[in-house]
Order: structure tokens, then C-alpha cells, then sequence
């Protein structure tokens, strides 16, 4: 028997239901900019489904049950077997169907790559692990279709929106998901480092068949049916298509050692295997597999920052949820001036990078114009740099707004904290991305200097936001012996000129005036809370959460 001791109250109901597509003023805006509106429908069905309590469950559930490893069945056969709690394969499932492993690819029209990161960006709000080899599959569709006879056989596996959990040979697949293996533990980012080696066994160079012998320290998502890798051949480092199963029907020799225990992303398998003789294709030329998996590194990096933002999005919703509804000192934790200034600031921190990562998204479509390369080739890991760093602090101040109840595991807070450090790190930490971003302005310095031209323009009727960008064209004369010592504070810097700008074009302007003025302002912008414009928080707050 128990007592009744207390009344439960001021408790925070819990948030489902609710449609994260038409709640993001933001983002249906930046959709239709992009004359992507052709897929609004499918957002509008998406954003409803995936804000449903039964879908926002499945997340919570894929991160309770983890994946498990069995690398013998009960015969002793080497199976190198991961298996997920059915939640994981229902949420591969979502975007699978919406297409987000490889929309631009299928549906080849305007708008098409912002049309899929709005998709993307949602799903990271319910889960990211599951994106993982989403975008691992993504970003290995322009590499793969640089291989006519690969792909013939690749193609229609890879476009179809089924989903198909099953372990076997590729030809016996209705759906196919393909994984990457770069990393080794002597070398991390730095992979001219790798000694993975790559024999002969049928011709040679691109098409070639080869046998691998090696290890990698990270190898993403080992359930894939198959993983672009980096060997060793006498000519250097090459890219290969490495499948869970050889062309015979065998196993391949890809030997799950273990299972990466993670801080967060833990839905999501990440191994470490060995390759004893792994039977695979040469993808690209010789020795050229740097190069031929940069163009993958763009799409991976891009998604990382769709996916912080997502986070970030998620983050301030379920925080402005909370103050709604959470009673403290006799008033809603909403109407209290201090935090209505930590949650206005939030918004305007969640809006800037949701413009940015739909602004970067549509840069893919225009591969040939200068401009749109400096935003894809030197705006974006600029980008991965910004984005995924605030992410940190973002998801920690949206945690203490729901206070203690956002320290506990029963609550969605700690888990979006311990996601968040991820896209910080993979595919290049913060200090490789800042030293990309000035060998990239190197190396097509007029295509950048075009794109600050633009930026200028933009800025020039805004006093603060003019000067702003005038200091990034100064950084350009900074010796060279210190301008690796600055990618940092550069770095920040262009992200914020190119934050303000899209905020003027783009966001009321009262709204882009108080992001602009709080970002260039050096006592405001680290700690969320300090900005000095009180009559707009209303405004600002109804615009990112009108629910």
C-alpha cells in the first residue's frame, strides 16, 4: 500500500504531436525560397509523422537497446553479426522511404538537395544514429557513379526507398546501404598515414579486383552492405568498394573486432575490423583515393552540419516546451525576463544555423558557378567548424533550462547532450576544418573574393554588419606565418558574416538586428542570455515556436 503523500504538479506534459515542418517558420520559408515547395507535401506528411509520440519513441528506444555483436554462431562459424532492437530498422526505414539517402540523385530538379536536407533535418530531431549511413550512402552515390559498370549493378539498389535489414550477397538485396572505413589508429584524420595494403588479384587500377590487409580503427556502421575504403597500392593510396559478401556468395574477410563504446550516437554501430585478404574494387585511379574521396567528404561534412542544426532546432523546442509550462517563483519560466532573454537568444542561434545549412544545401545544385563552390567548397567545413561547436554549448544551456529534469535519462535532454559533441568530430575535428577552409581560399582565391563581393553587398546597408565583413577582407593580409595560429578566430568570423547576411536577407528585421548586434558585440554571443533588446523577445519567441 502507498501513502499519498503529495500531489504530482508543475510537472512539463510531455511533447508529441506535433508537426515539426509547419511549427519551423524558417525552414518551410527556406524550402519554398529554393523552389523546392514541389516537395512540400511530403514535408508537411513527414514533419506530422515524425512528431507523433509513437515515432519520437523509437528513438528513445534504438538508444536503450544497443546494438549487439556476435562475431561466431553457435557453430563457430565467423558471422561478424550485428543486431539492432527492431526500433533501429524502423527508423532507417523513415528515410529510407522519404528518400534521403539519395533524393538529388533520383529526382534531379531545382531545390532537390534543399527538399532532402529538410528531410534530413528533421529526422535529427527524433534520431541521429540512424543518419549515419544515410548519409554514408548519400555521399557515396557521385563516387559510385563515376564507375559505369559498378554502378549498373549498384544503381537501382541504391535509389530504391525500401529498406531491407537483411545480411546477404548484394545481387540477393532489395535495398543496399553503403558504410565508410578511412580511419586508422596510427593516423586518425591524418590518412597518408595508412598502412592497409591492396594486392592485385585480378588487373590492375581502376575496376580492378584487389585483396586487402589491414585494419580500421573506425569503420562506420559495419552492417552496411558495403564500405568505400583507403588501401595501400605500390602507386599510393586508392579508394575501394569493399562488400560484406564476395562475388562467390562467401563471407568477405572483414572481421568485426569489437563495437565502439560511444558517448552518444549510440544507436548507431561503429567498429573496428580487420581486412585478412577482404576481397574489393578499385574505385577511381590509382593511387588518386584522397581525391576521389573528397567529394564525399563535402556531402558527409554538410550533413554534419544539417544534423547540429536539427539538434539545435530540437533542443530550443523541447526548452521554450518546458518554460511554457513549468511554473517558478509564482510565474510560467516563459514570462520571466532573464530567461525569455536565454530563450529569444536560443532562437535567434537556431534560425542562423537553419539558414545557413539550407544556404549551403543549395550550393550543391550549381556545381560549375564560383560562388556556389566557395560556399560548398570553404563555407562549409567552415560551417561544420561553427555549427557543430555551438551545438555544444546550445544543447548544455537547453538542458538547464529544463534544470534537473533534463540531467536524468528518462528525460530527451541528456541524450541530445551527449549527441551533440559527434559532427564536431567526425569527418575533421574543429582544427582540420579551419586549416581546410585556408587551403581551400588558396587554392580558388577568386571564387572567394567574388563571394565576399556578394557578402558586401549584402551588408552595406547595415553599419555593423558592413564593418563586420570589412574585417574579414582585412584578415586576407595576415602574414603567413600566423595565419594557421588565427583559423579560428577567422573561421568564427566568416561564419558570422555569413550568418548575419542570410539573417538581413532573410529573417524580419528587427530580428537580424538583434542576431547581428549580438554576435559582432564582444560582450554578448558565448553566453546565451545577454542580448540587450527586450521589446523583440516576443517577437522572436512567437517566430521560432508558434505552437
Amino acid at each position: 500500500m502507498q501513502w499519498p503523500t503529495h500531489e504530482v504538479t508543475n510537472q512539463v506534459p510531455e511533447l508529441h504531436d506535433y508537426n515539426l515542418y509547419t511549427t519551423d517558420i524558417a525552414l518551410r520559408d527556406g524550402v519554398r525560397r529554393a523552389q523546392a515547395d514541389w516537395h512540400d507535401d511530403s514535408l508537411i506528411h513527414f514533419g506530422a509523422e515524425l512528431g507523433s509520440k509513437e515515432v519520437l519513441q523509437l528513438g528513445e528506444l534504438a538508444n536503450r537497446h544497443l546494438p549487439e555483436l556476435s562475431t561466431h554462431d553457435r557453430y563457430g562459424n565467423r558471422i561478424d553479426l550485428v543486431e539492432f532492437h527492431p526500433s533501429w530498422h524502423r527508423l532507417l526505414s523513415l528515410p529510407r522511404r522519404e528518400g534521403l539517402h539519395a533524393l538529388p540523385w533520383m529526382l534531379p530538379k531545382p531545390g532537390a538537395h534543399v527538399a532532402r536536407a529538410a528531410g534530413y533535418f528533421m529526422q535529427s530531431q527524433v534520431e541521429s544514429g540512424s543518419l549515419c549511413p544515410t548519409t554514408m550512402t548519400f555521399a557515396s552515390i557521385p563516387v559510385l557513379q563515376n564507375e559505369p559498370t559498378l554502378f549498373a549493378t549498384l544503381g537501382p539498389k541504391l535509389f530504391s526507398r525500401e529498406h531491407d535489414p537483411r545480411d546477404l550477397p548484394l545481387e540477393h538485396k532489395h535495398s543496399i546501404l553503403i558504410g565508410m572505413g578511412m580511419t586508422e589508429k596510427q593516423g586518425g584524420s591524418d590518412v597518408r598515414t595508412n598502412t592497409t595494403v591492396a594486392r592485385s588479384l585480378r588487373g590492375e587500377g581502376r575496376g580492378a579486383e584487389y585483396l586487402l590487409t589491414g585494419h580500421k580503427w573506425f569503420f562506420s556502421a559495419p552492417m552496411c552492405d558495403a564500405h568505400l575504403v583507403l588501401a595501400r597500392t605500390e602507386n599510393g593510396l586508392s579508394c575501394f568498394f569493399v562488400p560484406r559478401w564476395r562475388p562467390d556468395g562467401s563471407k568477405n574477410a572483414v572481421l568485426v573486432q569489437r563495437l565502439k563504446d560511444k558517448l552518444g550516437n549510440k544507436s548507431n554501430s561503429s567498429s573496428e575490423v580487420e581486412f585478412q585478404d577482404a576481397w574489393g574494387v578499385m574505385v577511381g585511379d590509382e593511387g588518386r583515393g584522397i581525391p576521389t574521396i573528397i567529394e564525399m567528404a563535402n556531402h558527409t561534412r554538410l550533413d554534419c552540419v544539417i544534423g547540429s542544426a536539427g539538434l539545435m532546432r530540437q533542443a530550443f523546442v523541447q526548452a521554450a516546451h518546458h518554460a511554457r509550462h513549468r511554473t517558478a517563483f509564482g510565474r510560467h519560466l516563459a514570462e520571466q525576463p532573464l530567461m525569455r532573454n536565454v530563450l529569444s537568444d536560443l532562437a535567434l542561434e537556431s534560425e542562423a544555423a537553419t539558414l545557413l545549412m539550407l544556404r549551403l544545401a543549395r550550393s550543391f545544385e550549381s556545381p560549375q558557378d564560383p560562388v556556389e563552390r566557395t560556399w560548398r567548397r570553404i563555407v562549409t567545413p567552415a560551417a561544420k567548424f561553427w555549427i557543430c561547436k555551438r551545438a555544444l554549448e546550445f544543447t548544455g544551456e537547453c538542458m538547464e533550462v529544463w534544470g534537473g529534469n533534463g540531467y536524468v535519462e528518462t528525460g530527451p535532454m541528456a541524450r541530445m547532450y551527449r549527441e551533440a559533441p559527434v559532427n564536431s568530430i567526425w569527418e575533421g575535428s574543429g582544427n582540420i576544418m579551419c586549416l581546410d577552409v585556408l587551403r581551400a581560399i588558396e587554392r580558388e582565391p577568386e571564387g572567394f573574393m567574388q563571394w565576399l563581393d556578394e557578402l558586401q553587398q549584402t551588408a552595406a546597408a547595415h553599419q555593423g554588419l558592413r564593418s563586420h565583413v570589412a574585417a574579414l577582407r582585412n584578415d586576407l593580409a595576415t602574414p603567413p606565418e600566423q595565419r594557421e595560429m588565427l583559423a579560428r578566430r577567422f573561421v568564427q568570423r566568416l561564419v558570422l558574416a555569413a550568418q548575419g547576411c542570410l539573417m538581413l536577407q532573410h529573417a524580419p528585421s528587427g530580428i537580424a538586428d538583434a542576431f547581428i548586434a549580438s554576435r559582432i558585440d564582444a560582450e554578448c554571443g558565448r553566453v546565451y542570455g545577454t542580448l540587450a533588446a527586450p521589446a523583440l523577445q516576443q517577437n522572436i519567441l512567437e517566430r521560432a515556436w508558434p505552437v
